[in-house]
Order: structure tokens, then C-alpha cells, then sequence
């Protein structure tokens, strides 16, 4: 089997929705010996900010001697970005390979999800490649998603919740939370960022409660900004000093959760120096989260797609540039909550850039450009991203900004365009 026959095959399974994912993923590692068996783990959940955390601790755990898996969702630009093993992407070869031995057993049990499918590789190549521990980042919810055939994780880590996914995950963040709190297992311990919703606040501390040895949650009064340039942020937490090479004040929230995490594991026996948590934070990267992609003008790249991104985003694009010239190039699937990731951000820009990401699911920029109507401000409709990028940028001019937002799909294609690949 070829690499592409390899993409083409995972691609054609589409979406699981009948909620047997735990089953059939179960059915599949039992067949395959079990290799999620052979791992240790740090368990990740959340609405925002899981990978950018995934991402921290990964590094912190790799600058420590650890030999390292890593398993995210979705990718940027290649499949292969979604498992790593010491912060290198499968290989080609050792992917095709796996999916040819998987291919049968898969179609043998039938009704199989592109996810769940997904996590079995990346199970199956930490066992081959003899990875000691493993970062594991949920792909929806958490106690329904084929991520959680894992037993007790070394540490149950959620990150910021929000309303995203509703249909699937319920309509409140107390019901949301519920379905994140499904990591958190009997004898694990478990790091929770500081939720501003009480109600999730709540629930996961209950949990907690139920469940684990040891727990703890990010003080974000704690947390200080110190110094900010081109290369990241420095800022200290709990009276420890760090860089962090990615920008925004959610990132260091998302590094404050990380860092309770790492103390947890070190309470049970992870050998993680200062040194090596220093130098973990300092070379960790996590692309298109508000990332400064080209300049004059300035011109920066965010993933973000649901309204708590969007709040997050105007928060940095404030802080960072106040009296700037702002351009929002936004790009939207149809099937994200749109009208509230604009609301969120409609006092931010002076211009308005709308156009589509790639695939079937964008929607249409002239929605977008409906929904902006009415603000006074400047809205342009443009029918590819370079077209888009060029029109963002002459209304910048070389001393404004621009942002790239709205979906990890435009993200990915606006990297490309400047070869950030």
C-alpha cells in the first residue's frame, strides 16, 4: 500500500455518529494485542486550548529525557502531523504500513470512524516505536471519545471549557464539563484550568473529588506578564520565570494549567528538572495560535473557530496592537456558531476581509459580509485567499495588522501561502 492509498483509505471512512466509538475502537486494539496498553499517559480534554497544552507538555517531558508520543487533532497541513514520536511526524512508510495491516481488521468489524481509526494508529506506533509516555489530546468531549479506552492516565489534564460541539456534548457548560470530566478516572491525578463558568467549575471538582489521589487547578492571579518581544512572552507563574515562544494572554493561562500538570507528574515520579521544564517551554511550538506570520504589515495567523477563541483573539489583538490599523480576514465552516464568533469580535476590526476556507463545508463569505453590515465599517468579499490576503493587506497598510481567523482549515491554507509548511 502506498502513502496515498494509505490518506485515501482513512479519509473514506468519514464520521462515526451511531455512539459505539469506545467498542469498536476496543474490538479493533484487542485484535492488535493491545498496544494502548504499553504506554503511560497525559490525557487531555477541553473546548480551547488542549493542544496548545498537549504541545507544552510534550516538550517539557521530551527536554526531560522522555521518549515522547504525541497524538492531536486535527492537522495543518499533513496527516502524519497528528502522531509523533519525539516531535517527528510518522513517517510515510511506517504510516502506509500500519494502515496496511489495520485495513482488513477495520472493514472485519465494520461501522469504523475516521477518528477512532485514527487513534488506533497512533496506540499502535507508540507501542512499535517504544514510547514512554504519551501526550493524548481528545478529539470530542471525553467520556465517549475512542481516546478514552486508555485506563487511568498518569494525569487527567482539562483545559478551558466553552460551548462547542453542543449537539453532541450538551447545550450548558455543567453538561459540557460532564462529558470533559469523563478522563478523569480512579486513581489518576488531574490539573483543571480555572474555569470562569461555575457551574463546569463545579462538576469537574466534583469529580475530582470522587476520583483522584491528587488534584489541582491554575491560580491565573497568580500568573504575571513580565516582558513580551518578537520571539514570545516571558512571564511568571508560582514564582517560577519561563519564555514561551507562543503569544497571547491565553496562552499563559494554557501554560499556568500546563505547569500544574508537570507538577503532578513529578509527585509521582516523573524526573523533570527546572532545567528541563525551562527549556520545554522555551522550544515548544504549536503553529497558526496567533502566529506572526509575515510583516509590514504585520500579519498574523489564529486557528480559532468557536466564540471563546474569538474572545481570546480580540483580547490579544488589543493588547498587542492598540493603536493599530486592525484587518480581520475571517473565514468560517458552515457548521460553527458564526453569529457568535462575530459578536465577539465586530468592535475589534476597522476592516472586514470575508472569504472561504477550502472544503465542501465552508461557508459562504457573502453570509459572513451580511452579518457584518451595519457596523460602518469597510466589509470586502473576496473568492480565494490570495485575493483576500492582498485586499487585507493594502487596507492595513504597512503600519497596521492583519488577522487571519475563524478556521484551522483557512489557518493552514494562509501558512501555506507563506511558506510556513
Amino acid at each position: 500500500m502506498t502513502y496515498e492509498q494509505a490518506l485515501n483509505f482513512i479519509h473514506s471512512l468519514g464520521r462515526s455518529s451511531d455512539g459505539r466509538s469506545l467498542e469498536r475502537t476496543r474490538s479493533l486494539l484487542d485484535v492488535l494485542g493491545n498496544p494502548h496498553k504499553c504506554t503511560r499517559f497525559v490525557h487531555v480534554a477541553g473546548t480551547n486550548g488542549k493542544g496548545s497544552v498537549c504541545a507544552m507538555l510534550e516538550s517539557v517531558l521530551r527536554a526531560a529525557g522522555y521518549r515522547t508520543g504525541l497524538f492531536t487533532s486535527p492537522y495543518l497541513h499533513r496527516f502524519n502531523e497528528r502522531i509523533r514520536i519525539n516531535g517527528e511526524p510518522i513517517p510515510d512508510k511506517e504510516l502506509a504500513a500500519l494502515i496496511e495491516q489495520v485495513k482488513p481488521l477495520a472493514e472485519n468489524t465494520g461501522g469504523f470512524g475516521e477518528f477512532e481509526l485514527d487513534t488506533v494508529l497512533g496506540f499502535a506506533y507508540f507501542a512499535q516505536s517504544s514510547c514512554e509516555v504519551a501526550v493524548l489530546e481528545v478529539g470530542i468531549g471525553g467520556l465517549l471519545d475512542p481516546t478514552n479506552v486508555i485506563g487511568a492516565p498518569d494525569c487527567a489534564v482539562i483545559t478551558n471549557i466553552g460551548l462547542d460541539h453542543t449537539a453532541i456534548l450538551g447545550r450548558t457548560p455543567s453538561e459540557i464539563a460532564a462529558q470533559k470530566a469523563g478522563i478523569i478516572k480512579p486513581g489518576c491525578a488531574a490539573a483543571l484550568y480555572s474555569q470562569s463558568d461555575p457551574d463546569a467549575a463545579r462538576v469537574l471538582a466534583d469529580s475530582c473529588r470522587k476520583n483522584c489521589r491528587d488534584w489541582r487547578t491554575s491560580d491565573f492571579d497568580a500568573l504575571k506578564l513580565l516582558s513580551v518581544t518578537e520571539r514570545g512572552q516571558r512571564f511568571r507563574y508560582r514564582g517560577r520565570e519561563l519564555t514561551l515562544p507562543l503569544m497571547g494572554r491565553n496562552q499563559l493561562r494554557n501554560a499556568a494549567t500546563a505547569l500544574e500538570a508537570i507538577e503532578l507528574l513529578r509527585a509521582r515520579g516523573y524526573d523533570i528538572s527546572e532545567p528541563a521544564i525551562a527549556d520545554g517551554f522555551a522550544h515548544v511550538r504549536w503553529p497558526a495560535r496567533f502566529e506572526l506570520a509575515s510583516r509590514e504589515p504585520d500579519f498574523v495567523i489564529d486557528g480559532g473557530h468557536n466564540p471563546q477563541c474569538a474572545r481570546s483573539l480580540a483580547e490579544n489583538l488589543c493588547l498587542y496592537y492598540p493603536e493599530r490599523r486592525r484587518v480581520l480576514l475571517l473565514g468560517i465552516m458552515a457548521d460553527k456558531d458564526f453569529k457568535s464568533f462575530l459578536r465577539e469580535l465586530r468592535s475589534t476590526a476597522d476592516v472586514f476581509v470575508c472569504t472561504a476556507p477550502r472544503g465542501e463545508r465552508a461557508l459562504p463569505p457573502e453570509l459572513l459580509a451580511q452579518e457584518l453590515e451595519g457596523l460602518g465599517k469597510p466589509v470586502f468579499v473576496r473568492s480565494s485567499l490570495p485575493c483576500a490576503i492582498d485586499t487585507a493587506r493594502r487596507a492595513a497598510g504597512v503600519d497596521g495588522v492583519v488577522c487571519c481567523a475563524g478556521s484551522l482549515y483557512l489557518a493552514s491554507e494562509a501558512r501555506e501561502y507563506f511558506g510556513l509548511e
